[in-house]
């Protein structure tokens, strides 16, 4: 997932110029020579390589006069350009607009990359306090009449400007996005917007405070080693280490990922320990205290809806979706819902085998019941081991992480686009857990930074994600600085940090949401890169996963982490027999949950405050997918994606581009699979173009056609 980072922002006066106390006249004692006044080093571009952060020498105090000059700075910039005597041009309104807040979009990246990944409560202020101000900020730039009518007129005379295509394309979406931020609207209504945009960014930034609180606290403490039977060795030393961190010392942490279902539930032998994880994942934001996000989430729900309605939409999903690939709601729910036969009846098979394991247990002396949510991952371990011989423990100590990433990740993109990676230590890091990378193209010169940050704590927000320190930008020379966040389990001192095969492929997906960052060669930055919409930006990274399972990368990456001996061939055939194992599970957990995502958003401007619980509930059953076995992948209150994290009306996205990513890699298929050639190719024409070209004419270029939904079915094992 990639993190669209807001460079929104808000009215601000100039910073009035610090001055200290004047001498005390009767006093003659001479003063002390005043110290000078140290630099905030966010208010000019570093001088570290690929103007990398400065880590080492911004402290959190720099982060709010650092956006408050820089909002004053960027819109002086666009005074003078909608003030300007001269005739609009593409140069001296566009290309100058291009040019405009750097000092904003630096501290922007920085601060937003930083409180997402790693955050106190100083940042949690500082995020609180700056965010309805860079959502007034850039109201102010958008809802500015004289700025628009220059952009208006460059729009309207754009066939006939003899305009490179990348260019005309720069002035079509600049067009159509102060269009969609209320540029045509009445002062009167412009006045309900910026109101309306200013309570939405609000609450969307306590509901992400809420909810990292939330998880944090909704880690299940466990005071007795015996109930944690079936965790490994290296799981309870970490579960230790985690509550000694929480000055929980003799005791055990669970902690909270950001989905519904829990790692730790695969292997806990113990039912009512499951069935207690499974609880505080789920009601993790809903226990009426100060981290409870319902209310928020009612709220948001409701203005989205009226800011839809007022800029000509009948709700929120289609104003979002307008300027997607998708284009409406119905053509988003048409791909979801097709596809929710298919997955909820594999998904019922799964649930019948899993029920015969228990009730073939019961007759032999063991517990009788039902299949409940929390059992799903336990069960279908014994069944995964029964049909192929296979389970996680035997899997694990052949994906080392480093291993992984060296010899994995790493070397695919050796194979197919010819970079090599070097790790540099002098460069200063946020966290000591991460590590930077010097990224080589095939001629030798240098590429793009690119910084990992793997590991889960409780400063860090959920999941997984990629953004950029620094841009491509073809203007000024910049090249990219890229960083992926993950939230691996961080294994004790002395232990190898070893993953599950669904880490693996996660590292490869936020890898390919890397490349799609490095290799982009555009002229201009906010169409740079991964700045595409929703429904195409996952394609690269969930194309990017398919290498995982390449017989060549497999084979030069899973090798257990003390012999070094390679996978034998036997686990690597159950793996690949395995494939599509719960993939009902897996699908109908998804749909869920980007159902849920559309049925919140499609709700009408004058819909009433919704119970959280209630609307959910109804939401399921109205579109089948509310199997009492198979949660959502997030329910409502902890659904950071949509509510906290851009992806409001957009999580559907995920397999909208899976269709476009399984598509692609039938060429690679038909053209020979794992080649230079192949992988020159789709970096020429999908990776290094952003958002240069309509997205989907971008995908028929390279395709040669349309997209077919037949390999995701087949991939997933749903046809």
């Amino acid at each position: 997932m990639t993190r669209p980072l807001v460079l929104a922002a808000a009215i601000s006066l100039a910073l009035a110029a610090c001055s200290g106390k004047e001498a005390d006249p009767v006093n003659t004692t001479v003063q002390p020579a005043a110290q000078p006044q140290r630099a905030n080093p966010l208010l000019s571009a570093s001088t570290l390589p690929f103007q990398a952060p400065p880590f080492d020498k911004i402290e959190d105090g720099d982060y709010l006069p650092a956006f408050e000059q820089g909002m004053t700075e960027h819109l002086a910039e666009i005074r003078k350009i909608a003030d300007s005597a001269e005739p609009a041009t593409f140069n001296n309104t566009i290309v100058a607009m291009e040019r405009s807040g750097q000092t904003l979009t630096r501290v922007s990246r920085i601060f937003f990359g930083l409180v997402q990944a790693d955050t106190n409560e100083a940042r949690q202020k500082v995020q609180e306090e700056i965010a309805p101000k860079l959502a007034a900020h850039e109201d102010e730039i958008k809802l500015d009449p004289k700025l628009f009518a220059r952009v208006k007129a460059i729009y309207d005379q754009r066939e006939g400007l003899n305009l490179e295509a990348e260019a005309k394309r720069l002035v079509e979406r600049d067009y159509e996005e102060f269009v969609r931020a209320g540029a045509q609207l009445s002062d009167a209504d412009k006045a309900t917007l910026r109101k309306l945009n200013v309570e939405e960014t609000t609450l969307a930034t306590q509901f992400h405070t809420k909810l990292v609180a939330a998880s944090a606290a909704g880690a299940v403490v466990v005071d007795d080693k015996a109930r944690l039977d079936g965790l490994s060795e290296g799981e309870l030393a970490s579960a230790a280490e985690d509550a000694k961190a929480r000055k929980l010392d003799g005791k055990y942490l669970l902690a909270l990922q950001n989905t519904t279902q829990q790692p730790v539930l695969a292997s806990l032998k113990n039912r009512q320990l499951r069935a207690q994880v499974l609880k505080a994942s789920e009601t993790r934001a809903e226990n009426g205290d100060a981290n409870d996000t319902r209310q928020t989430v009612q709220r948001l729900a409701q203005l989205r809806a009226q800011k839809a309605k007022l800029l000509g939409f009948d709700s929120y999903a289609a104003y979002s979706l307008a300027d997607q690939m998708a284009k409406t709601p119905e053509a988003a729910l048409k791909l979801l819902t097709d596809t929710v036969p298919a997955a909820t009846a594999k998904a019922r098979a799964e649930a019948a085998e899993m029920q015969k394991v228990i009730d073939d247990q019961a007759g032999q002396g063991g517990e009788r019941f039902k299949l409940a949510a929390s059992d799903w991952d336990f069960y279908a371990e014994q069944v995964r081991k029964a049909k192929y011989d296979l389970d996680q423990s035997q899997i694990k100590p052949y994906f080392e992480l480093d291993n992984v990433l060296q010899n994995g990740v790493f070397y695919a993109a050796t194979e197919l686009y010819g970079i090599k990676f070097k790790q540099r230590t002098d460069l200063p890091t946020y966290h000591p857990d991460m590590k930077v990378y010097e990224v080589f193209d095939v001629d030798g010169s240098s590429l793009a930074l690119f910084y990992t940050d793997y590991f889960k704590r409780d400063s860090k927000s959920g999941g997984a994600w990629m953004d950029v320190f620094v841009e491509q930008d073809g203007l000024t020379g910049a090249k990219p600085v890229v960083y992926n966040v993950c939230n691996f389990t961080k294994p004790a001192p002395g232990q190898p940090a070893l993953l599950s095969f669904d880490d693996v492929t996660t590292l490869f997906h936020e890898f390919g949401h890397a490349l799609h960052g490095m290799f982009s060669k555009v002229k201009y930055p906010s169409i740079a890169g991964t700045s595409t919409s929703r429904d195409f930006v996952e394609f690269p990274s969930q194309f990017n996963e398919h290498w995982a399972t390449d017989p060549k990368i497999f084979a030069h990456y899973a090798k257990h982490y003390q012999t070094g001996e390679a996978m034998p061939q036997a686990l690597v055939d159950k793996i690949q027999q395995a494939k599509t194992f719960n993939s009902g599970y897996a699908t109908t957990e998804y749909l869920s949950a980007a159902l849920l995502d559309l049925a919140w958003h499609t709700q009408p401007a004058d819909a009433p405050l919704q119970d959280t619980g209630k609307f959910e509930a109804d939401a399921l059953k109205t579109f089948k997918v509310d199997l009492a076995e198979v949660p959502p992948r997030y329910r409502t209150t902890y659904f950071d994606h949509i509510w906290g994290g851009g992806y409001s009306a957009g999580y559907y996205a995920y397999f909208w581009s899976e269709v476009l990513d399984d598509d692609a890699f039938e060429w690679f298929k038909e053209h020979g699979g794992l080649s230079r050639e192949n992988g020159d190719m789709f970096r020429a024409k999908i990776l290094s173009r952003g958002n240069t070209v309509e997205l989907s004419q971008l995908y028929r270029d390279f395709r040669g056609k349309d997209p077919s939904v037949e390999p995701l079915l087949e991939n997933r094992g749903l046809k």
